[in-house]
């Protein structure tokens, strides 16, 4: 599906609801309200379908949390399906409450809710202030704090803005087990003009390996050989058949250079499937390692320039 043109920047922007979630929050650090409308969609899913249909100009959704690892309903998303592109990242730190009805007492919980990345980075406090509640998986934390509103439930694990948008009370602050947990966003759109190079910039790709001896050491050996740095990569299964796994990975620079770019040329060629995810700025605070001589552009058009000479029998 053909992206926006360049001189149409995103105005409708939709994220992971309902209203009151952590991606909710995030949007709002990122876009402005005067930038657009910010619409919520009830899953990672119907946010990257709201894209692909046209229906939205680009959705936030949360990809990897620093206690729990990586999304899969966002990993999964963005490697099938009509492709998408990251046009940037966005970083918040997540402070989780317990929030009830008003008048609610820890005594009379029974039951509590909450997505499962947030139940899983405060089980130990959980499990100390109420041990006899089992918990329920919510699409969203927000959507756990509608549940208590509801009264399908009797407690969330959820932010402090979907307490209040909710009405309901906050019996304890701060319960995650690891303090300081961040979670990492990413606003996507369909494919277009890409984000300019900055100079510290992160690019994110899927590739598909065959089930053959060293086919990771090659994949890995593309980026090592041309002094790219990787700063994340996981495997996620295909669906296919066992042994067979997609990698989905983060490397330092723009597809615009030259050495990424040559990488990612070489994955295509070496890998049963590549799927190019976008160059953005990098903004998790961290500054790209700095680029040897040796795979700087100036070097490969130097080399380029040499083979074109050898090649039209100039020595």
């Amino acid at each position: 599906m053909p992206g926006m043109p360049p001189s149409t920047p995103p105005t409708r922007f939709v994220y992971l609801g309902p209203e009151g979630t952590f991606t909710e929050t995030a949007l709002s650090r990122a876009i402005t309200s005067t930038e657009g409308s910010h619409d919520p969609r009830p899953s990672v899913a119907a946010a990257l379908s709201a894209v692909r249909s046209g229906d939205a100009d680009a959705a936030l959704v949360p990809f990897e949390n620093s206690v729990e690892g990586s999304v899969p309903a966002t990993m999964d998303g963005l490697a099938d399906g009509e492709p998408l592109v990251i046009t940037r990242e966005v970083f918040l730190e997540v402070a989780f409450v317990l929030a009830v009805r008003p008048g609610t007492a820890l005594a009379d919980v029974r039951s509590l809710a909450s997505h499962p990345h947030a139940l899983a980075q405060t089980s130990r406090r959980l499990a100390e202030l109420l041990p006899g509640a089992p918990p329920v998986p919510a699409t969203s934390t927000a959507a756990a704090a509608a549940a208590v509103a509801a009264g399908e439930v009797d407690a969330a694990v959820c932010a402090p803005i979907a307490a209040s948008r909710y009405g309901l009370e906050i019996l304890a602050d701060d319960v995650a087990d690891h303090a300081g947990a961040v979670t990492r966003f990413v606003l996507v759109s369909r494919p277009g003009p890409l984000p300019p190079p900055t100079g510290n910039d992160k690019t994110s790709l899927v590739a598909v390996v065959g089930d053959r001896t060293g086919a990771l050491l090659e994949l890995l050996t593309e980026f090592s050989v041309r002094g790219i740095s990787l700063t994340r990569i996981e495997s996620r299964p295909t669906r296919q058949r066992l042994g067979v796994y997609s990698f989905s990975l983060d490397c330092e620079g723009h597809v615009a250079e030259a050495r990424v770019g040559e990488a990612l040329a070489a994955l295509h060629r070496l890998c049963d499937d590549v799927r190019f995810l976008g160059s953005y700025p990098r903004e998790d605070g961290r500054e790209n390692r700095t680029v040897p001589a040796e795979s700087a552009d100036a070097a490969f058009a130097d080399a380029e320039d040499w083979l074109a000479r050898l090649r039209s029998g100039e020595l």
